[in-house]
């Protein structure tokens, strides 16, 4: 992690095991999830194309945290990439 902390000129952080406070945007992502895959759900059994589909829907979802912009507007304001829009791709976060 150090190297490529380095690599990427970025800090590093490790939350405490079952400290979800610490992992707040981890934790309301993770909330999000429960929405298409229940708690008790077995993620083994998730097939790629539903996984796939939780993504897309996750990803065109308006956040208030964005200014009610999609994830994927506003990664591709930021990048100047519009090709993500019509895309599985996951931006997480």
């Amino acid at each position: 992690h150090e190297k490529l902390a380095e690599n990427l000129d970025c800090n590093t952080y490790f939350a405490k095991p079952y400290h979800s406070w610490e992992r707040g945007l981890n934790e309301n992502h993770n909330g999000l999830l429960r929405q298409f895959f229940p708690k008790r759900m077995a993620l083994d059994n998730v097939s790629e194309k539903e996984a796939f589909r939780a993504t897309d829907l996750m990803n065109n979802r308006p956040r208030k945290c964005l200014g009610y912009k999609t994830p994927f507007e506003v990664f591709a304001k930021m990048t100047g990439k519009d090709y993500f829009l019509n895309g599985s791709v996951a931006l997480m976060g």
